[in-house]
């Protein structure tokens, strides 16, 4: 084996590893500098010098409101994932099984929806909301996420009822089901891995959103976690909390790490599902 072999065999090994710690990069850092000490926070070095854990100490302070916080963010991506599937389920499903008109321009209009910048929608949004009175509740961020949340959800279900065989349905009616059992029963069992993989990529874009909560909601009570650690507040009026910012990141970030870890095998199964027939 010569050596130029050797190095073309390794070669993807190193590029995988190259973009895994590029992608990790970020993330070790904020771990790193949340587990510094405030006269250590502009540190260069890759390890801690002195282990501290007081910049988690001052995130739950009572002050800050960040446990209510995340509650706020636990309902609102919750409630947007669940809604979204719910409608995004049925919608998928009538655009990859039925035939009608315009489909294809219908399904156009669903994705580019989801192209619009947030900023476009604030604006108007913020008005009609502080006329109906929805100014600081929970409706107020979920309907907004949903228009980003619904269009993702039905363009990847769509996609994956598209790839089921139509022969699942015809013969569960000549069984004597329904259209309606049909689906209930067979299609959406079949379809979980689908479903299940969207709920997670849906639940990741709704609990890492910001500027909608932002711009919906003026007080702390009702601020999700994103919202909190932007206005984090330091000892001195004009002092940045660096380390707790940091540990809040840390804290908002493990659950989805922890998520896609436990249901990794779930979410390629889904990713991949109906590849090929």
């Amino acid at each position: 084996m010569t050596l130029t072999t050797t190095w073309r065999q390794r070669l993807p090994y190193v590029g995988v590893a190259a973009v895994v710690a590029y992608c990790l990069a970020p993330f070790y850092w904020m771990v790193v500098s949340s587990l510094r000490r405030d006269d250590d926070i502009f540190s260069t070095s890759l390890f801690p010098t002195r282990l501290s854990f007081e910049n988690y100490r001052a995130v739950f302070n009572p002050s800050q409101g960040f446990s209510r916080a995340l509650l706020n963010s636990l309902i609102v991506a919750g409630i947007t994932t669940a809604l979204a599937l719910l409608l995004a389920t049925f919608t998928a499903y009538a655009m990859a099984r039925l035939d009608f008109r315009f489909k294809r321009l219908i399904l156009t209009l669903i994705i580019a929806t989801s192209m619009f910048p947030v900023v476009s929608i604030v604006v108007p949004l913020l008005k009609l909301f502080t006329d109906i009175g929805w100014i600081n509740t929970y409706q107020a961020m979920i309907v907004p996420s949903m228009s980003f949340a619904l269009p993702l959800a039905v363009w990847n279900l769509t996609t994956f009822f598209r790839q089921m065989p139509d022969e699942l349905e015809h013969a569960a009616m000549v069984d004597g089901c329904t259209r309606g059992q049909a689906f209930r029963k067979i299609i959406i069992p079949l379809a979980a891995p689908g479903i299940f993989t969207t709920a997670i990529i849906t639940f990741i874009a709704a609990w890492n959103e910001f500027l909608i909560a932002l711009s919906m909601t003026n007080k702390p009570g009702m601020q999700t976690a994103t919202v909190a650690i932007s206005k984090f507040s330091g000892a001195t009026t004009y002092q940045t909390p660096f380390g707790s910012q940091m540990a809040a990141g840390v804290i908002v970030t493990i659950p989805l790490v922890i998520m896609v870890l436990l249901f990794q095998r779930r979410i390629v199964a889904g990713l991949t599902a109906g590849a090929a027939k």
